[in-house]
């Protein structure tokens, strides 16, 4: 009796210890990893923005932040940071893999994460921001002097304003997380950076790790602020899960490319302008309105320059106008509008997120050439009489079939044809066509020279 009451209680025991090892791996007790690699912009922030809520559904322990970016735009940046300031998971920036690194934007990230690591062979900084971008600063007046007297250029001011705005946000971050703010400033002005060991050494990082297993095993007893709220984290040994992106991201990733959009836009127009002169070949205007969307779409989670994109519009339009009303001067001016409008298309650069010449230049002289080339065609044959009916016939070479008098049939166009003519002709002789009055052709002979074999 005494054994049976140890084996059943041995049995408890195990199932409690299942129940217990079950409730620490399937119901929370796991780490998640998301891994933003390139330039970041609207589909990293929606990847982030993903994460932390499936990390939240399923109430993981951590989201390990897995960064390799040369930078990007500084308003899908903020998005991040306060997508991860207001997470109820905490974030674990990690610079990975060995050879990575977190420039820019970036940097300003793995700031706001609630612990930020590095693997060796990394590196971060090189935070000044490139804001405004397209068109040069031009000089001010004596208003725009500086303290010195000496001239600056209106743009040098408002790169001023946002160099001090990033300054601020870097050292506010650093504030919250207790990481070092001055340094942080540095990467900003200066465009410092470090290596993986120099940032710990400065306090910008909290440890150094090899792997995701270290690193959890690293993060493990650490208290971090989530919400407002104190929380010792418990990694060590935890599960890591690692979320792919999908579909729709990796079509924005495609997409939000503004070379990319800018050409998926020209396709859908001229797609659009095939299908209205060609009615009824559907294919081009499909295509077209599919391609006009997504380049629309893309370019508003862009930050553009609306006055970018009118003139770029106004100059598709000129070179659409050109191609059925041959002028050249709107052809030459579309393409003025189109690469001036592209130059100014993009309100905010950033690594990954220009506009490129290699390939804004060839589509502008492409679509040129496009309009050009069906102005030529257009101007052809408007020059040409129109040739249907009774005048599509005129000229036309047939055979005598029968001849009596000033009348008899010819065979033309593989038909029996009533005819008549002003000079003798005969059976088997090869005339042409000079005029067609009710279905009876009148014909004379063929000059000389174009008589040819009888």
């Amino acid at each position: 009796m005494t054994f049976a009451r140890a084996a059943l209680f041995a049995v408890a025991l195990m199932a409690a210890a299942a129940v217990s090892s079950f409730s620490s791996t399937g119901s929370g007790k796991i780490a998640l990893s998301v891994a933003i690699d390139g330039a970041i912009g609207p589909a990293s922030t929606r990847q982030l923005e993903e994460a932390l809520d499936t990390a939240a559904e399923r109430n993981a322990e951590v989201l390990i932040l897995q960064l390799d970016t040369p930078g990007g735009l500084v308003t899908s940046m903020r998005e991040m940071i306060a997508d991860i300031l207001a997470s109820p998971v905490p974030v674990i920036g990690y610079v990975a893999p060995a050879g990575g690194h977190a420039a820019s934007a970036g940097t300003y990230i793995l700031y706001a994460t609630h612990v930020a690591a590095m693997a060796p062979g990394t590196n971060l900084g090189a935070a000044t921001p490139v804001e405004i971008g397209g068109l040069p600063s031009l000089p001010g007046g004596d208003k725009d002097k500086n303290q010195k007297g000496v001239t600056e250029p209106p743009g040098d001011e408002m790169m001023a304003k946002v160099t001090n705005d990033a300054v601020a946000l870097i050292r506010s971050l650093a504030e919250m997380r207790g990481r070092n703010g001055d340094w942080g400033e540095k990467a900003v002005r200066e465009a410092a950076s470090l290596s993986a060991n120099a940032a710990l050494q400065e306090h910008v990082i909290d440890f150094v790790a090899r792997d995701a297993t270290e690193l959890l095993q690293l993060a493990d007893g650490r208290t971090v602020d989530v919400a407002g709220v104190k929380k010792v984290l418990a990694t060590k040994g935890l599960p890591v899960e690692t979320l792919e992106p999908g579909w729709f991201i990796r079509l924005l990733s495609v997409i939000t490319d503004p070379n990319t959009a800018v050409i998926l836009m020209l396709v859908g127009v001229y797609g659009l302008v095939f299908e209205f002169t060609s009615p009824g070949a559907v294919a081009p205007g499909v295509t077209g309105t599919i391609c006009l969307v997504l380049g629309l779409y893309a370019l508003n989670l862009l930050p553009i320059n609306y006055t970018g994109l009118a003139l770029m519009l106004l100059g598709i339009a000129f070179l659409i106008i050109e191609a059925f009303n041959p002028t050249v001067v709107l052809g030459l001016g579309g393409v003025a509008a189109f690469l001036l409008g592209s130059a100014m298309l993009l309100r905010i650069e950033g690594p990954g997120f220009a506009m490129s010449w290699a390939v804004i230049g060839p589509a502008a002289v492409l679509t040129l050439g496009l309009a050009l080339l069906t102005g030529t065609y257009v101007w052809t044959v408007r020059r040409n009489p129109p040739r249907v009916g009774g005048e599509a016939m005129r000229g036309l070479p047939v055979e005598i079939i029968d001849w009596q008098g000033g009348e008899g049939h010819v065979l033309a166009l593989g038909e029996r044809w009533r005819a008549r003519a002003d000079e003798p002709v005969a059976p088997g002789d090869r005339v042409e066509v000079i005029d067609v009055s009710d279905l009876v052709l009148t014909v004379r002979r063929r000059d000389a020279s174009n008589n040819g074999v009888k």
